[in-house]
């Protein structure tokens, strides 16, 4: 996982391992075409299937959405229906599609607040495509990232009281072992469509050392010309981790 315990730099013009994305916007594509937000949402699951499509075809080994926040359950009762009949229908349409890909798919967040229809297929999902290594996508869904340090902070504690943990030897690391996604690297890039620039309590223990791309594209005109783009701006930047820049590295060594 990246950190400041691996290499002080990443070379510049590498290609992340794992990209993160706010897919923002589709409200407000459809209010400027003079349609319902709902059209919006319908027209963002094209971008999803270019992006994942995209991801396979660059090599990138982890994509991971942010479809639903907890705090999108405030939204008009609507709208929650048609965004979860979306998630239902097009999980059942496309989850053959990215089994044949070779790409594994798994959903992260509360799933209790879920419909049970929802759960059984996303299980069914996770079950099919869980041997696959291709792609690993993850849908974040009824997920924040408040939600996933307190779910982390739960298990710690429960195994701290039955005795399997000395609570004096929680630290950052064994800690990082209880959020979701402690399996992936952590995300090198996170992008955020639709013009906002703030994380939205997204993937908050996980992307204290990625690189932020934010962009005025709403999400369904996100296409893979502006994947290339992100990517390309990514491969120009010279990740640290907190040390110091190549060229400031050999005027120390020099000295």
């Amino acid at each position: 996982m990246n950190g400041e315990g691996e290499s002080a730099t990443a070379r510049a013009g590498a290609r992340p391992r794992h990209v993160a994305i706010v897919m923002d916007g589709n409200g407000r594509w459809a209010r400027r075409r003079g349609l319902p937000r709902t059209a919006g949402h319908r027209a963002g699951v094209q971008s999803v299937r270019r992006v994942v499509e995209a991801s396979v075809a660059r090599g990138i080994e982890a994509l991971t959405l942010f479809a639903f926040s907890s705090e999108n359950w405030r939204r008009p009762r609507q709208e929650v229906g048609v965004l979860m009949g979306l998630f239902l229908t097009t999980l059942q349409r496309e989850i053959g599609r990215l089994h044949a890909e070779g790409v594994r798919l798994r959903f992260i967040g509360a799933r209790e607040g879920l419909a049970e229809k929802l759960r059984r297929r996303i299980d069914e999902a996770e079950r099919l495509t869980a041997g696959n290594r291709r792609l690993h996508l993850t849908i974040a869904a009824n997920y924040g990232g408040r939600w996933d340090i307190a779910q982390a902070a739960r298990h710690l504690a429960g195994e701290a009281a039955a005795g399997r943990i000395d609570p004096e030897a929680i630290d950052a690391e064994r800690f990082g072992r209880y959020v979701c996604l402690a399996d992936l690297p952590e995300p090198d890039l996170l992008i955020r469509t639709g013009g906002e620039q703030r994380i939205s309590n997204f993937l908050l223990w996980q992307i204290a050392y990625t690189e932020l791309y934010f962009t005025d594209l709403l999400w369904p005109d996100f296409d893979e010309r502006a994947y290339d783009e992100a990517l390309a701006w990514y491969a120009g930047r010279e990740r640290r981790f907190g040390a110091l820049p190549h060229a400031e590295e050999e005027r120390v060594g020099d000295g």
